[in-house]
């Protein structure tokens, strides 16, 4: 599975305004203030540039200034007009979608919120164990996170094809509506009282991992109901975010199987 890409101005004007899973916008560079910066001036754009700029940050999708030989690569020959988009490999899905998976399997939902992971191959290993013990789907943040693309799809090892995958714009409003459709929201927090296993894991549940090294942001952390730990006995003082999903899970599947019997 390969991200495929939009070249030229009208397809990346059109893909926004179709709501495409775009992933990221390339911008050229231009000859206006700071030209050695990353972020784009508008105001130094043309109006289709200023336009495509405009729509892409009303949803979200990062954008970001490049030098020339960057597009003429990224875009392979094809005349870009100075803009490329990304698109994802695979579709995004809504959280509602995800709710209606484990209502058609007449299951207690199960749902992995990753709270601004940036390494994809954590994010891919993640859908890897979350697609494993039958979680229902993962919620994604639009921005400072890792979207699907092949790194994630390669460290997934063909899950991404089996789990839906929702990204939204902001997870605390994502967490507030799996709340109100019943899901107990859990983070995982090195601080928390409660650690994994002695927490109830049986009902309808969203896991909230946090970031890499950072751990859960504070907007995100306030909004679970309960933070469990994971009791750490050696010199370091954390494990890699897709280990702790995938200890935290297996607990889930472990305690729903005994619940189940």
């Amino acid at each position: 599975m390969k991200e495929s890409i939009l070249v030229g101005r009208n397809p990346v004007l059109e893909g926004l305004r179709k709501g495409l899973p775009i992933n990221k916008v390339l911008i050229q560079a231009s000859s206006g203030p700071n030209p050695d910066s990353n972020a784009p001036t508008p105001g130094h754009m043309s109006r289709p540039l200023a336009e495509i700029y405009r729509l892409a940050q009303a949803q979200g999708i990062p954008v970001t200034k490049v030098k020339r030989q960057v597009l003429d690569r990224t875009a392979g020959g094809v005349g870009h007009q100075g803009v490329v988009a990304m698109v994802a490999a695979s579709e995004y899905v809504e959280v509602e979608d995800l709710l209606e998976v484990a209502a058609a399997r007449g299951e207690d939902p199960l749902i992995v919120i990753l709270d601004h992971l940036e390494d994809p191959h954590n994010v891919g290993a993640i859908l890897r164990t979350a697609e494993a013990v039958g979680a229902h789907g993962a919620v994604i943040p639009s921005r400072r996170g890792a979207l699907l693309g092949p790194g994630v799809e390669k460290s997934s090892a063909g899950a991404i094809n089996y789990i839906g995958v929702a990204r939204v714009g902001n997870l605390t409003q994502a967490m507030q509506t799996l709340r109100k459709r019943g899901l107990w929201i859990i983070g995982t927090d090195a601080n928390a009282a409660l650690t994994y296993y002695q927490a109830d894991l049986t009902g309808p549940l969203a896991v909230v991992i946090g970031s890499e090294g950072k751990g859960m942001s504070r907007l995100v952390r306030e909004n679970c109901d309960l933070a469990v730990k994971i009791p750490m006995r050696g010199q370091v003082s954390s494990l890699n975010a897709s280990v702790a999903c995938g200890v935290v899970l297996y607990e889930v599947l472990r305690q729903r199987s005994l619940a189940s019997r």
